[in-house]
């Protein structure tokens, strides 16, 4: 899904009702009583960079490994969210610790950062994460980097 606005507010909205659709709970039950009552959950609270607000583009994209899969090196050119529905997924971003995160938790990956692991940490059973990515401007979500010494990326 492509959401195209030229307002941050609308970005905004948009990644709360998906976190929240996603991660948080809001629900409305009555009690015995008849009195309702409504849950819910900040899942996740980022300051994002400086951003354009004349070309914002922010992308949903639900990604799926399978036991033990993983991707290779990779940058992204924007803020991502990401939101583990099912399994934990492993990762690390060049000059950090690698960390983990499983379902019903949610990770932020600043732009230009080197994902050197991107993974499934489970060998049994797969991984499902969605991942918000918001932009300033039209660019591949994804770049691989090249090996040590190659010279060059690909889309």
């Amino acid at each position: 899904m492509i959401c195209r606005g030229k307002s941050r507010v609308f970005a905004a909205s948009l990644c709360a009702v998906l976190i929240v659709g996603y991660g948080g709970t809001a629900k409305v039950s009555s009690d015995p009583a008849g009195a309702k009552h409504e849950h819910s959950r900040v899942a996740f609270s980022h300051i994002l960079p400086h951003l354009d607000g004349d070309r914002l583009e922010a992308t949903v994209v639900e990604v799926n490994y399978g036991p033990g899969e993983s991707s290779p090196p990779h940058t992204h050119p924007c803020a991502v969210i990401g939101y583990v529905i099912d399994g934990t997924y492993r990762t690390q971003v060049k000059g950090e610790p690698e960390a983990v995160y499983k379902a019903g938790q949610s990770f932020y990956e600043a732009p230009n950062g080197i994902h050197l692991v991107s993974a499934n940490e489970s060998q049994n059973a797969p991984l499902k994460f969605i991942a918000y990515f918001t932009c300033d401007h039209h660019a591949p979500l994804s770049t691989e980097v090249p090996e040590r010494g190659s010279a060059g990326g690909k889309q």
